[in-house]
């Protein structure tokens, strides 16, 4: 044991025998009443003899030296040895504070601001907690061998001279006396009594407060399910932050650091209260806890959503919070705030304990959300029915830019096995992940790595793109499709112009922040940064398959919009689910993908009714989205003269896909065959280029079907199974199966 711990404990256990004086008074008063009972009724009652025993020897109470001889039947002496142990105690504490030992008791006297009535209190109800005979001797003084806890009355009868003075001393049981607001005593009611007065309540110490003037420092057991200590962490200079932002956390700091949980200090004092806004995972707990390493504090977090999911009341397990925080020292971090954000009854009154918890707070509070918005304004004096209210410094923290993402992804693979090559710049440019989901990409390519290499482990670029894809959010799913990445450019036909269009989008995404951030092209832009395509062709020219190709060679996600979930008949519906999937868009890293977007994207009409006007407005606020968002999109359109010239206005790039000519058609029919498919000997594919005009798209279901009919024959595709399954896609296109086209195979159609 401590030797603060081993002082407060002689100090409490001074107190107590303080108490055990004011006790002997009052049984000396109750035996001069005089007391008669049968001996039949042993057993149900406690008799003189008894509590003379106990009184005579209190050595094994714990509670001193105390002889019987002292204990004379006047009052005299017992006022005497009271004095005297009120200056033991006074005596004590001088020592304490020489040696720089900061007592247990004095100390939650000052936090809870008790008065010493109720400090009495709590020891005449701590006193059972330390031996069991207090029992007996309660029920002695209460008549009632059930009534081993002190009662409200008991307390005040031990405490208060005179009737007057009892009247007034019950003020100190009321809900909002300092006992009972921070839950340091409780009140019970007597189970043989039906609605008893306030006299009649039983006395209970919270668990905490006894397990604390004992020398217990563990975290409050009805607040571990939602409360841990925060990890020392590192230091603020290396928490990946803007120089003003750290700067200024830095100075707020070494202000604090002077005030910060002075033995003077008042509970009348609103706290130190930051609010950190940002998405999950920007580093707020990180730089909270930098924070309090830079100060010198524990640090204890409070996760919100599972305090509210917890058995206790809100309004209590936040009081609880705010306690404990006291008894240990420790600076607040509360997590996810915007849980707190509705109407329901256990919200409203969880809000207001926290605003109140927070003007009378002396110490340092972190408020974390995505959104604290709207937290603020009920924090206000209107708002949480305060006077005066807590003092709030607003931290923003934005998704990191593309310096503090390279820094990240140095940090995070400095200590790694990884493979050569790996540029922490490229990852920082495509994927933009905060902190903490780098973090985790790294943990889980570094699992990747010792699945396929269980020797060495060493991670590569291939983990690491999985890795990240993984972390970015999958939310996108419920409106639209993923589309994994399989074809490459080797697979693609195109003019080579149009290809090298493609590789120059590729080359934009790559070395964006080459422009943006080490150019300072990133300051000439008030909006949006993002890239806009659109590709224009034809149905089957191979507008999917570029957007394909491109996301694998960029390793990014690739979501095809379903617009049968986006498009609604109701107003504004429309509006909703855009605005979900460009927001979601941007946490999941991935190119969007709106095939056929002349749908949505089409052009603005002349406004004739109701309908007209809301179909504008749709538009018009795409035409914002579009602006502002910062991923990838491609608009892919048949039909380009249909797009509205304010969308096609701000595309960065409009790549055209034309009809393949017989050159190109021919190429598409070698590339179309995988090198395993069985090629029969007599197929012409000069043939089929030739005579058949048609886009790659079709070109792709005719071998395709072609090969199933193959398969049912179990030979080689020949050239009548590309005939008969040109037919097939002739009579879904609603073109005419002529001779002009299929020349000597005609009659291999004509059945």
């Amino acid at each position: 044991m401590s030797q603060g711990c081993t002082a407060s404990l002689q100090h409490l256990l001074a107190e107590l025998r303080r108490i055990d004086l004011l006790l002997r008074q009052r049984v000396i008063w109750a035996q001069q009443e005089g007391r008669a009972a049968a001996d039949e009724f042993r057993g149900l009652y406690i008799t003189e003899e008894e509590i003379a025993t106990i009184l005579a020897n209190p050595a094994h109470l714990g509670l001193g030296d105390i002889q019987a001889s002292h204990a004379a039947p006047g009052g005299g002496d017992l006022a005497d040895l009271i004095r005297q142990q009120g200056e033991e105690i006074a005596h004590l504490q001088a020592v304490a504070s020489a040696q720089g030992i900061e007592l247990r008791l004095p100390r939650l006297v000052n936090l809870f601001r008790l008065t010493p009535l109720e400090r009495d209190a709590l020891l005449i109800s701590l006193a059972p907690e330390t031996d069991l005979r207090y029992e007996r001797l309660y029920a002695y003084l209460q008549d009632d061998v059930t009534k081993k806890r002190p009662s409200v009355s008991l307390v005040l009868n031990l405490l208060c001279p005179s009737l007057e003075t009892r009247l007034a001393a019950r003020r100190h049981f009321a809900a909002e006396a300092p006992l009972r607001a921070w839950h340091l005593l409780y009140l019970y009611d007597d189970p043989s009594t039906r609605h008893p007065p306030l006299l009649a309540k039983v006395l209970k110490v919270d668990g905490r407060v006894v397990e604390y003037l004992l020398g217990g420092d563990e975290i409050d057991n009805q607040l571990i399910r939602f409360v841990r200590w925060g990890e020392p962490g590192i230091s603020l200079e290396d928490v990946v932050l803007p120089q003003s932002t750290r700067e200024r956390l830095l100075a707020l700091a070494r202000h604090a650091q002077d005030e910060a949980y002075r033995s003077s200090q008042s509970l009348e004092v609103g706290s130190k209260t930051f609010c950190f806004q940002g998405p999950q995972g920007v580093g707020k707990r990180t730089t909270a806890q930098a924070l309090c390493r830079e100060l010198g504090l524990p640090l204890l977090i409070v996760d919100l959503p599972r305090l509210l999911a917890d058995e206790l009341p809100p309004d209590m397990a936040v009081s609880l919070v705010f306690r404990e925080a006291l008894l240990q020292k420790a600076a607040l971090y509360w997590h996810s705030v915007d849980a707190l954000e509705g109407e329901e009854q256990n919200l409203s009154l969880c809000r207001e304990a926290l605003a109140r918890g927070l003007c009378r707070h002396p110490g340092l509070t972190i408020l974390g959300g995505e959104a604290t918005q709207e937290l603020l304004s009920w924090l206000r004096p209107e708002t949480n029915g305060t006077h005066h209210g807590p003092t709030v410094t607003r931290v923003d923290f934005p998704v990191p830019s593309y310096g503090e993402r390279k820094q990240l992804w140095q940090m995070a693979l400095e200590h790694q096995t990884a493979s050569a090559g790996i540029d922490p710049g490229v990852l920082a440019s495509k994927f933009r992940l905060t902190g903490a989901q780098i973090s985790q990409a790294v943990a889980m390519a570094r699992g990747l790595a010792f699945w396929h290499s269980p020797g060495d482990g060493h991670i590569t670029l291939e983990d690491l793109y999985t890795a990240c894809r993984e972390q970015s959010a999958q939310r996108l799913t419920a409106l639209a499709h993923k589309v994994t990445p399989r074809r490459c450019w080797e697979d693609i036909v195109l003019p080579k112009d149009r290809l090298a269009q493609l590789r120059e989008i590729c080359s934009y995404v790559k070395y964006r922040h080459i422009v943006y951030d080490e150019w300072g092209f990133d300051r000439k832009l008030s909006l949006g940064k993002g890239l806009n395509i659109l590709f224009a062709g034809p149905s089957g020219t191979g507008k999917t398959m570029a957007a394909e190709i491109m996301a694998g060679e960029l390793g990014l996600e690739l979501y095809k919009i379903d617009l049968s979930t986006v498009v609604s008949k109701y107003i504004g519906e429309t509006e909703k689910n855009l605005d979900r999937i460009f927001r979601e868009a941007v946490d999941a890293n991935a190119i969007l993908f709106f095939d056929e977007a002349d749908a949505i994207f089409g052009k603005r009409s002349e406004v004739r009714d109701s309908h007209d006007r809301y179909a504008n407005i749709e538009i018009a606020y795409l035409l914002q989205k579009m602006e502002v968002y910062d991923g990838m999109v491609i608009l892919a359109t048949n039909l380009r003269k249909n797009m509205d010239e304010a969308f096609v206005r701000r595309m960065h790039f409009a790549v055209e896909f034309p009809f393949p000519e017989e050159p190109d058609r021919l190429e598409i029919w070698r590339r179309i065959f995988p090198p395993e498919a069985p090629l029969g000997e007599d197929v012409d594919l000069s043939f089929l280029a030739r005579h058949f005009k048609i886009a790659g798209g079709n070109i792709r279901n005719i071998a395709l079907a072609a090969a199933f009919l193959t398969a049912e024959d179990g030979h080689a595709i020949t050239m009548p199974h590309l005939i008969l399954a040109t037919k097939r896609e002739y009579q879904k296109m609603g073109k005419l199966c002529t001779e002009a086209n299929f020349g000597q195979y005609f009659e291999l159609i004509k059945g």
